[in-house]
């Protein structure tokens, strides 16, 4: 269920399929069960009317988690573009030898970070962790050095401001690897599936019947991939746009 949900596309066409067959299925059922249905057609429109509710419920949920997670990915990526260019400023505390090197990391750093957003391909994003790895390491020696050759609280100041750098990539991260949990998906697609099989057995069957009721799996399939949409930091049309990394590496190129 997870990795059907990371291709947004994916999970638009086999949700609406799923549901259009649940309410085929409905539809042909109800034509076996007409007597039975009619008998308790009050109770039946009430278990009807409860489980679309329900669903609507579940489906303004799930999109409020993922459009938390959203706002999150873009939170955290304006603080790593504040973190880096506060480091920038102060890299000058440093000895001038250190501060041109402590730069020079910091343009090759961000331009890891502006990758890392805006990557697709898996292998190259591997490749693209592993660089920023490197950097972040080769980024905490050149000020760790100089600060403890010469401790004193303007050092510590350009130390502290590189532990920003390292922790808002870590935060973002993390921010990223956070996607709307299975069992989520599970429960809304097993609600969908219910709400459509009633909507077809509450259905009287007749010429173009099935086309009509058509039009509540395209609409929930619709909803589907939004949230699918929104929920996959890579794979989706909605995506965070590392505008505010840009902004600085502009700035940086600024003499």
């Amino acid at each position: 269920m997870t990795s059907v949900t990371h291709y947004p596309l994916l999970a638009f066409v086999i949700y609406v399929v799923l549901m259009a067959a649940a309410t085929w299925l409905g539809l042909h059922l109800a034509e076996r069960q007409s007597a039975s249905i009619a008998a308790m057609r009050d109770d039946f429109n009430v278990i009807q009317a409860a489980t679309l509710t329900l669903l609507g419920l579940i489906i303004g949920f799930t999109f409020s988690m993922a459009i938390g997670r959203y706002d999150q990915r873009k939170n955290y990526e304006e603080e790593e573009a504040n973190a880096i260019g506060t480091e920038w400023l102060r890299a000058e505390l440093l000895p001038a030898a250190d501060a041109a090197k402590v730069r020079a990391l910091l343009k090759s750093y961000l331009d890891q970070r502006i990758r890392f957003y805006v990557e697709r391909d898996e292998e190259a994003l591997e490749k693209i962790n592993a660089e920023t790895a490197r950097l972040q390491g080769e980024l905490w020696n050149a000020v760790r050095v100089p600060a403890l050759a010469q401790p004193t609280p303007l050092s510590a100041l350009a130390v502290a401001g590189m532990n920003d750098v390292l922790n808002t990539q870590g935060y973002t991260q993390a921010a990223w690897w956070n996607r709307i949990p299975a069992a989520a998906w599970a429960l809304m697609a097993a609600i969908a599936l219910c709400a459509n099989l009633l909507v077809g057995l509450g259905a009287t069957r007749g010429k173009g019947e099935f086309k009509l009721l058509l039009v509540l799996p395209l609409v929930l399939g619709i909803a589907f991939f939004l949230i699918a949409d929104i929920d996959s930091p890579r794979r989706g049309v909605i995506r965070v746009v590392p505008q505010n990394l840009h902004s600085l590496e502009q700035m940086m190129r600024t003499p």
